[in-house]
């Protein structure tokens, strides 16, 4: 690490600092100094990165001084707090919570889809939710080639979207249910072992949930499409990691499957799956390319697609395009 940027992470013990971890070393991210920071929690434990044996400390202002940029793989709690201070010391602050990703002078990104966003910042970038990344990346090209009318999607995602403790309840459950035990649930109002429940984040009066209200917010900013009507349901699933994504799209001309075939085949970050192919989260675990499959039409309306959307959520839905936000504004990586 003796040349690069200096780069700040916080919050590199969970499961996105993980593999924010890993995907940079992966793709070689220039680092010259890596400061590790964390809740007071988690402070004086290590990680590894490249062979070295790092310790984490407590975030403190000062930690952030001379840092170039500084990732957050944190809750909205601490990114509201250390933000504020990373970005008046100078360093670029790309948060991976939901705390900035609706503010207006905050640009929201996938650099597959609007990175000439990024030059409207002003110190921080926001990264979206991860079944908001994988939906965009799919849509996109499809919808600058012909418009969009409306956006229908199902997702059903991993547990491994709430965090490792998620992972190891689901592992426990599972082992439990095995064993003829009853599975007890801590962190999901339902055990999530054999099991799936339509129900992420708090309800809103009208009945929708924050990971829903999510995904239509955010895409509609990040598409740059205010106005564009989108509705989702959101299900959590018993896999440990990769999001799925049944999504209709009804487009503004006429765009046929075999076209829409041929526009993802070229598009930037997606692997097509042809014909009646089609992946699964296993599938798409450890790996960056938003995997679609089963493109076809949709009979019920004028102009309809159907596809269907695997990626894995802790990288290109968290750790990798964070990492591809910081290379595109530093001009450096693959």
């Amino acid at each position: 690490m003796s040349s690069g940027l200096k780069v700040a992470i916080a919050g590199p013990t969970g499961a996105v600092g993980h593999a924010l971890l890993q995907v940079m070393a992966e793709r070689k991210f220039p680092v010259r100094e890596l400061v590790l920071m964390a809740s007071s929690h988690s402070a004086g434990s290590t990680v590894t990165f490249e062979g070295e044996s790092l310790t984490v400390h407590e975030v403190t202002a000062e930690l952030f001084q001379g840092v170039d940029v500084a990732f957050f793989a944190t809750g909205a709690d601490i990114s509201s707090r250390w933000i504020p201070v990373a970005v008046a010391a100078g360093a670029v602050a790309i948060d991976k919570s939901s705390f900035y990703r609706m503010d207006p002078a905050v640009p929201l990104v996938v650099p597959e889809v609007n990175a000439r966003d990024l030059e409207e910042h002003h110190g921080i970038i926001a990264s979206p939710n991860c079944s908001t990344i994988q939906l965009v990346v799919a849509v996109a090209p499809l919808i600058r080639r012909a418009g969009a009318r409306r956006l229908v999607v199902a997702s059903y995602q991993s547990v491994s979207g709430t965090g490792q403790k998620a992972m190891s309840e689901l592992e426990t459950q599972t082992r439990d249910v095995l064993a003829g035990k009853t599975p007890v649930a801590e962190l999901y109002p339902r055990p999530i072992a054999f099991n799936l429940f339509p129900h992420i984040d708090d309800f809103d009066l009208e009945g929708n949930t924050g990971e829903e209200i999510k995904i239509v917010r955010e895409t509609r900013k990040i598409l740059g499409l205010p106005t564009l009507p989108i509705t989702a349901t959101c299900v959590r699933v018993p896999v440990f990691i990769s999001h799925a994504e049944a999504v209709w799209l009804e487009t503004e001309e006429e765009l046929g499957p075999a076209e829409a075939q041929a526009i993802l085949s070229r598009a930037e970050g997606v692997q097509l799956w042809e014909g009646n192919g089609y992946p699964t989260p296993l599938d798409a675990a450890g790996k960056d390319p938003v995997m679609v499959g089963r493109v076809r039409r949709d009979p019920t309306v004028p102009n309809g697609l159907v596809l269907w959307v695997v990626a894995d959520n802790l990288r290109k839905g968290a750790a990798t395009n964070a990492v591809q936000i910081a290379e595109t504004l530093f001009g450096v990586g693959t």
